[in-house]
């Protein structure tokens, strides 16, 4: 049974940095073909993604959002069964509910319907 559980949302001011966390049990790093990504959702709005991991037999991608390019990292420790999402830079419009998830393909990640897998998420709020 694959879990997956987020942490380290919070409120900080523009400008500020925060690090989410996603404990991953039940989906394995070890081959070829695991994909995960962070994605959020704001109150009125769609849920969307943001950044995107994954290696698969014809090679890896890492995909970001064109909002957060240049301000957000993601990054996995697959002997910590962990992967991470680095946000800098942050905006009030980064405001949202961040979800951690798995399972999605080479060639589908940008979009929520590309996961099978989901954390209950964490709350990121940024204020001016």
């Amino acid at each position: 049974q694959v879990q997956l559980q987020e942490s380290g949302g919070g409120s900080v001011q523009t400008g500020g940095s925060l690090k989410l966390s996603c404990a991953v049990s039940g989906y394995s790093y070890a081959y070829s073909g695991h994909c995960m990504g962070w994605l959020r959702q704001a109150p009125g709005k769609e849920r969307e993604g943001v950044a995107a991991v994954g290696l698969f037999s014809r090679g890896g991608i890492t995909y970001y959002a064109d909002s957060v390019k240049g301000r957000f990292t993601i990054s996995q420790d697959s002997t910590k069964n962990t992967l991470y999402l680095d946000m800098n830079s942050l905006k009030p419009e980064d405001t949202a509910m961040y979800y951690c998830a798995a399972d999605c393909s080479d060639d589908c990640y940008k979009g929520s319907w590309c996961y099978r897998y989901w954390g209950q998420g964490t709350q990121v709020t940024v204020s001016s």
